[in-house]
């Protein structure tokens, strides 16, 4: 079966166990999926077996330090490692020229034989096609963040089962389309406030959307114990909830 691995799952502020929240979708047909790149992703791909040139595609959700910071470091470190294969980039435009402007000031224009990279900029609308793969299928719909941002919907093809990730929002309607019936509803728990959401909001969320089971991700772990908010959850969502950790893998 597919399988999503959690390769980070802190909110702004990671810890010596925690990255920032990122992870891979890894199939049975095709390369795997990098959403959302931490400082570390390659070291952590290359321990599911996964060469720097089998990661072929990469969604950047938005263009916040946290999502984005680990895009300059894994470009020059692929060139390094001597990578031919080209590598996509999709997201937002908002995200996507952000994104390019970065690389401008680290002038990767003039390091010799890199590889192609392309950009792909996805539509600000609700169930806006991203890419599909022999493995996925996966649309975007924005949600309500400080900046404009996108949650996820990834139908695994083979399987017909979904996972839903909310990315940074706070409550808002288009979750609800989003996150539909998901068998996995991967949300995040950074806590209640402008642009967030808290466990109590998730499992509200879960509930409205039938989703089969809620996983928390994206939560505060500076001086902190993330543990109630499994508990806290559980106040408004009676389905199984799984506070999401790093390393941690599973099938859908």
């Amino acid at each position: 079966m597919a399988r999503i691995v959690i390769l980070g799952s802190a909110a702004v502020v990671p810890d010596a166990t925690h990255d920032n929240t990122h992870f891979v979708l890894i199939g049975e047909r095709d390369s795997p999926i990098l959403v959302d790149c931490g400082s570390n992703p390659l070291g952590k791909i290359k321990d599911l077996v996964i060469s720097d040139d089998g990661l072929q595609d990469v969604i950047l959700t938005h263009f916040h330090a946290d999502h984005v910071s680990g895009v300059p470091n894994m470009l020059m470190a692929m060139w390094q490692l001597g990578r031919q294969a080209p590598l996509r980039f999709y997201g937002l435009p908002h995200c996507i020229n952000r994104t390019e402007d970065l690389m401008t000031m680290f002038a990767w224009e003039t390091w010799p034989n890199f590889f192609p990279v392309t950009f792909h900029r996805v539509r600000e609308r609700n169930a806006a096609p991203v890419l599909e793969n022999a493995d996925f299928r996966i649309t975007a719909w924005p949600v309500k963040h400080f900046i404009p941002t996108i949650g996820l919907r990834i139908e695994n093809k083979v399987t017909g089962k979904v996972l839903a990730y909310t990315c940074d929002t706070e409550p808002t309607d288009s979750l609800y389309e989003l996150g539909i019936e998901a068998d996995i509803l991967l949300h995040e728990a950074a806590g209640a406030g402008i642009g967030h959401s808290s466990a109590h909001q998730a499992g509200e969320t879960a509930t409205r959307n039938k989703a089969r089971s809620l996983y928390l991700i994206h939560y505060e772990v500076w001086n902190k114990d993330p543990s109630p908010l499994l508990p806290e959850a559980q106040e408004t969502y009676e389905g199984p909830v799984i506070l999401c950790e790093d390393g941690d893998e599973y099938e859908f």
